[in-house]
């Protein structure tokens, strides 16, 4: 994933993808991008693994912080913690691939008890996030 976020990079698709997330999400606030950001990224998370996750979307969010004229710090922390914190999925990360067949886990455990704990991490997140690292 390392050169697909280098092509998305060098061919300007990653500054497309931030002005249209700009254009959509930053006039309501850096938080609302920050929000947007970290929400895209747990959902991608889902399907692909939370490093190639992280690895594409960190290029967007650094370039969406910088247009709106505020510090990347929070937009990054939001990819790097919503690729990290996926629990609604046992292909995200390794961890929960592993305990699936020693658990004798389903699918459908993950999106029961991971969806809803995803989702409470995530609004926790889009507010402690920028009292830490300030916009």
């Amino acid at each position: 994933m390392l050169p697909m976020s280098l092509a998305l990079e060098k061919t300007g698709t990653s500054a497309l993808i931030s002005e249209k997330l700009v254009g959509g999400l930053g006039e309501y606030g850096p938080l609302v991008l920050m929000a947007g950001i970290y929400f895209t990224t747990s959902l991608l998370t889902m399907f692909i693994s939370n490093t190639a996750t992280a690895v594409l979307v960190a290029p967007i969010a650094l370039q969406s912080a910088l247009t709106i004229g505020v510090s990347p710090y929070p937009f990054l922390l939001a990819v790097t913690v919503a690729a990290s914190m996926c629990f609604a999925s046992p292909f995200s990360t390794p961890p929960n691939a592993l305990v699936m067949s020693a658990g004798k886990y389903t699918f459908m455990d993950y999106v029961k008890v991971g969806l809803p704990l995803q989702i409470i991490m995530g609004v926790v997140m889009i507010f402690v996030l920028p009292l830490i690292f300030p916009f």
